[in-house]
């Protein structure tokens, strides 16, 4: 089986064009492909599939078998190999997600796609669709202990759960025990990914991300995402900003006419491969 491993700011996915390719269990096959040392090793691995609302769709399966609703990142690889591949000349098309239809937007120079934009949709506040077990029309700054420490979390819902938190230094955090403490705590029906944010200023943003059923990545499209739609709601920033990755940096606009969240970011390439297990 052919595959192509790309990245989005360091969040690495193994694509397989299902337009060639047939995956009958693609949740046993992404444990065995993203372990690493016996494997590939990646964040994960996507399916790009004929859509049934759009020509393309996207399915995805964290690093522990379990599917995800939706990925920023992964979505962005998606435009640049359909783009690159030949599958299509649109600069502008929608893609079938399992958290609906979004739309891409390709930055492209010399047949080459330098950034690609996503529409991420409007973010989800109410605690019972993102969801959260908590009562009320949205989960701000909800103090929360865990491992004995007070917390203060905002729960958003890009199309997947995100639990944001406003630290001072994200990089003094030891993410191995934490992140896995929020990802299974009893208030998250279906798990969460975890966000620890600082606020450098109005309009930049640093984010570590503690992904469900992956661990810590160097991005989250749809955690960053998240983030800025906490921090505007907390009073920490504006609508535009710049979000600051360890595996890079990320443009984020929160747009008000619309409710939309809009990505733009780089995709790349890591190399072409057959998968013979």
């Amino acid at each position: 089986m052919r595959f192509t491993k790309m990245q989005g700011i360091g969040n690495d996915y193994l694509l397989i064009n299902c337009f060639e390719e047939y995956v009958p269990d693609p949740s046993r096959l992404a444990v065995e492909m993203c372990r690493e040392h016996v494997g590939v090793g990646a964040d994960g691995i996507v399916l790009l599939e004929p859509g049934e609302s759009s020509p393309f769709a996207m399915r995805i399966f964290n690093r522990d078998g379990s599917e995800a609703e939706m990925c920023g990142n992964a979505a962005r690889c998606i435009g640049k190999f359909v783009y690159e591949r030949g599958m299509t000349a649109d600069t502008a098309f929608s893609l079938d997600t399992k958290s609906g239809i979004r739309a891409l937007q390709l930055q492209v120079q010399d047949g080459r796609v330098e950034s690609v934009t996503v529409d991420m949709g409007t973010p989800v506040l109410n605690p019972s669709e993102i969801p959260v077990d908590l009562p009320g029309q949205m989960v701000l700054r909800h103090r929360l202990q865990v491992l004995g420490q007070m917390w203060f979390i905002t729960c958003v819902s890009m199309g997947n759960p995100h639990c944001v938190i406003f630290v001072r230094d994200p990089e003094v955090l030891d993410l191995n025990s934490i992140g896995p403490a929020f990802e299974h705590y009893s208030l998250f029906p279906r798990r969460t990914n975890v966000e620890f944010v600082r606020v450098i200023s109005r309009d930049v943003l640093q984010m570590r991300v503690w992904e469900r059923g992956t661990g810590e990545t160097l991005a989250c499209g749809t955690g960053a995402c998240a983030a800025l739609v906490a921090a505007v709601l907390c009073g920490h920033a504006d609508r535009k900003v710049q979000m600051k990755l360890a595996g890079g940096n990320l443009m984020l606009n929160w747009n008000a006419e619309d409710n939309h969240v809009y990505q733009t970011g780089p995709a790349a390439f890591v190399f072409d491969c057959e998968w013979l297990g």
